[in-house]
């Protein structure tokens, strides 16, 4: 395999930063011999170019083998720890709080068709589609996301996504 870097590689300090977070082997069976790097660094990639799976470089580990870590992580939260904590750390770096005291929430109605699933029309700007919800704090980080049908209206928007319970930020957990 080729070392060839791309500019989404990761560098020593962003990988010492992130291998912790990331899960041990597990015991039994074949031992790993995937280097969980060259998958960050692929997952990195394909985020980055907007690629296909399939068309991965070849100096990143099988596409297969990238998907399924990927998944795995996925459904463990690994990858949403590790947005948390970057983002805590980001805010820690620019002088604030843990926890944003101010958020804000806004919507945007996109067309689909009636085969893209869930529905409904927004009424105020007359469109057939979904309304997509985003609440981003003052740095413009999301921690959480929702795409409710637009029948809804903006304030079941904020009843809709998910607790943002500042308190359980601030405990550190």
């Amino acid at each position: 395999m080729s070392t060839r870097c791309y500019d989404t590689d990761l560098n020593d300090a962003a990988w010492a930063w992130i291998a912790p977070y990331l899960p041990a082997a597990q015991s039994g069976g074949r031992p790993r011999t995937t280097d969980l790097r060259a998958v960050i660094n692929a997952i990195f990639y394909l985020l980055r170019t907007g690629c296909q799976w399939r068309l991965l470089p070849r100096e990143f580990p099988r596409p297969g083998t990238v998907y399924h870590y990927f998944r795995a992580w996925k459904d463990a939260g690994v990858l949403a720890e590790l947005q948390r904590t970057l983002h805590e750390q980001a805010r820690l770096s620019r002088g604030r709080l843990l926890c944003p005291s101010v958020v804000i929430l806004d919507s945007q109605s996109v067309k689909t068709t009636e085969r893209g699933g869930t529905r409904g029309f927004d009424g105020h700007k007359r469109v057939k589609g979904r309304k997509r919800h985003l609440l981003v704090d003052t740095l413009w980080w999301w921690p959480v996301g929702s795409k409710p049908p637009m029948c809804r209206t903006d304030a079941w928007g904020r009843c809709c996504l998910p607790a943002y319970n500042p308190a359980s930020r601030a405990s550190g957990r």
